[in-house]
């Protein structure tokens, strides 16, 4: 009762709505996924209000009124805005280029698109997805590995990035070994890095790629002594340096607990990331898992939504005990103004497979059951993938093809 009470006083209060800057700086985060580049950096984002009632109105300007895409970069907004504190509603007035803005705007994207040095080797068609904790001992690298074999299994192309740079523990928890090594027969342009292939796992009908810091030393005990800078550096590296499948549907970020310097600099590198935050039934665990979500805010990233794990135990008669308590991942949710996505039991199945390779969801069981309704729920409204089939306004290819066919001799 004392929770249900605090989460009816917490109703009852009201932020001020957020700034129109506020709004374009979250908006970068919205990327066309056929130009490769956010809306408000191709000028597609034209106009915003924000009024004292919580409702903001937002002008988008298209390339073309009738792709399909429209769907899918309306969807981004409103769930990029509505997670700003003090919005209670968004409205999208849509518009379309003139020639003239659109030939601005297409020569805006081929420049990004031909850029030496591409912000990161992360396909513009990609759903990216953090994984975040408060603190250690919540099961965060689990969870990551969990929904990520549980999606692959659907038939989506997944990656797991392991961010937790001196925890990395998703090899072992996938069961997978050796060194990460360069694409073979690639061509290395002077002044160029070569780039890293990372280690590809069937899996059902779907696959899975997988980079990790424990997958470039050779013994996994080893501790690693970085400090901030270097951490940052060896991500800077896993977002710039690796191919991933050009068709990758998913790219899931195991990052580090806590809101240090590797969370900060993925907020700053990655702007288009969505995040999860990882919690336990405790109501301590959710005021450090709070800050999580805090920081995200502050840099203008979306919070998808909450899963609580080791939600309560599941005895052989199908009674569940509540063993660390109840309500964290409710008041967390609420706190943060976002959905309860999922609670996980608490089993002994999810440690022992952990420990030997063997991801929990690709079992049977409670566990392996809630995994893979989280993964649907994710797919089908949380982080649904970015849909491609279909669009006829190719604009970025045609645009470079025209260009490259020119012969201006």
């Amino acid at each position: 009762m004392a929770i249900n009470s605090e989460v009816e006083s917490a109703r009852s209060d009201h932020a001020a709505p957020p700034s129109p800057d506020d709004v374009m700086a979250i908006l970068r985060g919205v990327i066309d996924p056929e130009l490769g580049s956010d809306i408000v950096d191709l000028g597609m984002a034209r106009k915003v209000l924000s009024h004292p009632n919580g409702i903001v109105e937002i002008t988008v300007a298209l390339t073309t009124p009738g792709c399909p895409l429209r769907a899918q970069i309306q969807r981004d907004i409103k769930a990029r805005v509505e997670s700003l504190p003090g919005v209670e509603k968004v409205k999208i007035h849509w518009d379309t280029l003139n020639a003239e803005e659109k030939a601005v705007t297409m020569s805006r994207a081929r420049q990004l698109a031909q850029s030496n040095a591409p912000d990161t080797m992360i396909p513009a068609t990609t759903k990216v997805v953090g994984v975040a904790s408060g603190k250690g001992g919540v099961g965060k690298s689990s969870v990551t590995v969990n929904i990520a074999v549980a999606i692959a299994s659907m038939g989506y192309r997944v990656g797991v990035m392991d961010a937790d740079i001196w925890g990395f523990s998703v090899p072992r928890m996938l069961g997978v070994s050796g060194r990460l090594e360069g694409v073979k027969d690639q061509v290395v342009e002077p002044g160029a890095r070569p780039k890293i292939a990372p280690i590809t796992l069937p899996m059902g009908e779907g696959s899975l790629e997988v980079v990790s810091m424990g997958l470039m030393v050779d013994d996994e005990e080893i501790a690693l002594m970085w400090r901030g800078l270097m951490l940052n550096r060896a991500v800077q590296h896993f977002l710039e340096d690796v191919q991933w499948h050009s068709k990758l549907d998913y790219l899931f970020i195991d990052m580090p607990p806590g809101t240090g310097d590797v969370a900060m600099g993925l907020a700053r590198m990655l702007p288009r990331v969505e995040l999860l935050v990882v919690t336990t039934p405790s109501l301590t665990a959710q005021k450090v898992a709070i800050r999580a979500a805090n920081m995200a805010r502050r840099s203008h990233i979306r919070v998808a939504g909450v899963i609580e794990n080791m939600s309560y135990f599941v005895c052989d008669h199908g009674d569940q005990y509540p063993l660390f308590g109840e309500g964290g991942g409710e008041l967390l949710a609420h706190d943060a103004g976002v959905p309860l996505l999922g609670k996980i039991p608490l089993e002994p199945q999810v440690a022992t497979g952990g420990d030997h390779g063997n991801p929990v969801a690709l079992g049977v069981g409670p566990a392996a059951e809630a995994f893979r309704a989280l993964a649907e729920r994710l797919v089908t409204e949380t982080v649904p993938p970015i849909e491609m089939s279909g669009c006829s306004a190719r604009l970025l290819d045609s645009v470079n093809a025209a260009l490259d066919a020119l012969d201006f001799d």
